[in-house]
């Protein structure tokens, strides 16, 4: 599926090596002419990114050439062509395996001669690791040498070569069956994430010449009109011609209540419709929707690894031959120190060349590190679904870990910690002008804005502005606006623009927002505006504080007054007020300077309409309330769908939990290793356990990073 950046995505089904798949994509980035290649395991999706258009197709291609040579049994499959994302076992194979099973277990059973012995444990052997065994020689004829199938094959022929067939056999039927159980855990782990995000519509009920038809979301225009019936996914975004009804918007938000819709109000794709028939023009393409923006957030979150995932994928490159000189060195050290007269003291007794290297090879099973390179990802992913599912789209697992670092949080005041629903609650008048012509003349000069507090001055009046009597009109931000209205020169501002123009004026002491009127230079008097606190805020504030935020800060372009008013009531540790836009980026600028270290996040929470410079420029940018909100979604790191604070409180509660089961799959897995690695070096540990150690731990991994989706 391509989209308008230059990129196109991938299934790729059969891929269940998580070593395997970051090679692969390590040689897709180095392609000429694609710009990033990100492989996600946990939902085995592929994304190539490239910039010549033109020549999109070779590239394609060229991905696609290096996949099959890395991977022959890999099949690719274009993202929305019946992509089928679980790795299904075949009755062949299981059949085998079964097969395999039975003959290791007669020859456990019954005591054979020798020869006969070998011959059962060796066709046993075949049946089960014919495939393994055939992958490690094609890898290392493609320099692929140190991966799970060599190490495995490896040794298991070695056990087979010092007469250890029962081991050797074992190794092999017990690596199987755990990769069995070990793909089942993944499957529903996926399946679990994937729930989540099943938002995607799967048709749209296009309304053509009086008839209705089934048609792909992709292929609807912008001006179509669709029906929506009670029950279905609402496909495409939109505004309600005919029709009422109650929607439920939970995918998007993680909110259960519903929302009562009307003609004329927006209404999004991802949501459901409960009871009316809708009527709905569209006003995006599906490309564009907000369903599809929230699944590419969510998909693509793998692209931005967190620190711990390159930190792991570094060690497993390091590891993995590191353990096999090891295994080399346990092999033929000890036997050559024997025979060196002045240690052999050291040995109780000579052993042979073949136990040490018996002990090598138990020491080769155990070193896979397949239980960090499957679980991290898996882990964050699923952190990152779990976030989904409550509303908050977290655009890489980078921000999923930082938030755990969260030192100050900057808050924006209107929207964020206020309803920014403005009501006109006074009207002040100077120099015998009437109280309706102040409201009048200042709802005719704001018309023109949406900025919400010129919103509720136009609803006080409820009368619509003649565009045909306003002219030369000029808005100045932070400050106010300047037009001409039935030929008269009406300013409409705060108290710094009156400053400006050097009007004199009022000092107005009022809990509320003052918007100054000024005709033809003569001060009229002042509306009063108040904002509603969020009914949550000051509960946020108190238990972000409980979870180990240091410092919250309050920026606001509003008076001192009520900058002072809001910040006793929420809570917050400090505030500054009367700030023009680019004052409030030379505040967050001001407090990076001054950060203790550069682990000590600073995170800006806005409302993602006209914050985004503040928001792009700390090191944690959160939109908040961004139902819709191009604005927010283009320029934060995370957006919180709904509008409440306490909701940056989940976030920070998954990304903890996120990374307290990341790091106990890291001490279990290494913990675990560095127990049987000791052992088998030191003669303690045989392939039983060497299988544990491997397979045992990777699966047992990957079922507790399943773990924050339950939660």
């Amino acid at each position: 599926m391509d989209d308008q950046n230059g990129s196109k995505k991938f299934m790729l089904n059969n891929l269940s090596c998580s070593d395997c798949a970051l090679k692969i994509e390590k040689k897709l980035s180095k392609i000429e002419g694609i710009s990033q290649a990100t492989i996600n395991f946990s939902t085995k999706t592929l994304v190539l990114k490239y910039e010549d258009h033109d020549h999109s197709d070779q590239l394609i291609q060229k991905a696609k050439d290096v996949l099959k040579s890395e991977q022959p049994d890999i099949e690719i499959i274009e993202k929305g062509r019946g992509e089928n994302n679980e790795s299904i076992i075949s009755r062949k194979e299981i059949g085998l395996l079964a097969v395999g099973a039975v003959l290791f277990a007669v020859g456990l059973i019954i005591k054979l001669p020798p020869w006969e012995e070998f011959s059962l444990f060796l066709v046993s052997y075949v049946i089960i690791a014919s495939d393994i065994v055939w992958k490690a020689i094609r890898n290392v004829f493609r320099g692929k040498v140190f991966d799970e199938y060599f190490l495995l094959t490896i040794a298991t022929i070695g056990a087979f070569a010092i007469s250890k067939y029962p081991e050797a056999v074992a190794v092999i039927l017990f690596f199987k069956v755990g990769e069995l159980f070990q793909d089942i855990a993944l499957n529903r782990s996926r399946r679990s994430i994937q729930s989540l995000m099943e938002i995607r519509p799967d048709y749209a009920n296009l309304k053509t010449d009086g008839e209705i038809k089934r048609v792909n979301p992709d292929d609807v225009v912008i001006g179509d009109k669709i029906l929506v019936k009670p029950g279905e996914k609402v496909p495409l975004d939109g505004v309600i011609l005919d029709g009422s009804s109650l929607v439920d918007t939970s995918a998007l938000t993680g909110e259960s209540m519903p929302r009562k819709l009307k003609p004329g109000e927006n209404i999004l794709s991802g949501m459901i419709n409960k009871t009316g028939l809708l009527t709905v023009q569209v006003t995006k393409p599906f490309s564009e929707s907000t369903v599809s923006k929230i699944l590419d957030l969510v998909e693509n979150a793998a692209s931005k690894k967190a620190p711990t995932e390159k930190f792991i994928t570094k060690f497993a490159k390091y590891y993995t031959p590191a353990v096999v000189f090891g295994a080399f060195l346990i092999a033929v050290v000890p036997v050559l120190l024997y025979h060196i007269p002045a240690l052999t003291s050291m040995f109780g007794h000579e052993e042979t060349f073949s136990e040490w290297i018996y002990k090598a090879l138990i020491f080769l099973v155990i070193s896979c590190p397949c239980a960090l390179v499957i679980s991290i990802p898996l882990g964050f992913f699923g952190g990152i679904g779990a976030a989904s599912k409550h509303g908050i789209l977290v655009k890489g697992s980078n921000y999923l870990e930082a938030l755990n670092n969260v030192h100050t949080i900057v808050w924006d005041k209107t929207g964020t910690l206020t309803k920014g629903v403005f009501k006109v609650t006074d009207i002040i008048s100077k120099n015998n002008v009437p109280e309706k012509e102040i409201l009048k003349l200042a709802a005719w000069a704001e018309s023109q804005s949406s900025h919400p507090i010129a919103q509720s001055i136009q609803e006080a009046f409820d009368e619509k502005a003649d565009a045909d009597k306003i002219s030369s009109y000029e808005e100045f931000s932070g400050y106010g606006i300047k037009a001409q209205v039935e030929n008269q020169l009406v300013q409409v501002g705060n108290d710094k623009f009156l400053h400006r123009e050097k009007i004199e004026h009022d000092t107005c002491y009022v809990k509320g927002t003052v918007v100054h009127v000024v005709i033809n230079h003569k001060y009229a008097g002042y509306i009063v505006i108040s904002d509603e606190i969020k009914e949550d805020a000051g509960t946020a504030i108190r238990k972000l504080r409980e979870m180990g935020v240091k410092k919250q800060i309050m920026l606001t372009g509003d008076s001192e007054d009520v900058a002072k008013a809001v910040a006793q009531k929420v809570g917050v540790d400090e505030y500054f007020a009367e700030l023009l836009p680019q004052q409030k980026v030379e505040k967050i600028e001001e407090l990076m300077k001054t950060k203790e270290n550069e682990k000590a996040l600073i995170t800006f929470v806005g409302d993602g309409i006209n914050d985004a410079p503040v928001l792009m420029r700390s090191d944690i940018g959160v939109a908040m309330g961004a139902l819709g909100s191009d604005a927010a979604i283009e320029a934060a790191d995370v957006v919180l769908m709904t509008d409440e604070p306490s909701r940056l409180c989940r976030a920070l509660e998954i990304a903890k939990r996120t990374r307290t089961i990341v790091w106990q799959n890291i001490g279990f897995a290494l913990g675990v290793k560095g127990i049987f690695l000791t052992m088998g070096a030191v003669g303690l540990a045989t392939m039983w356990e060497a299988v544990f150690a491997d397979v045992g731990v990777a699966l047992l991994a990957i079922l507790n990073a399943t773990r924050v989706l339950r939660k």
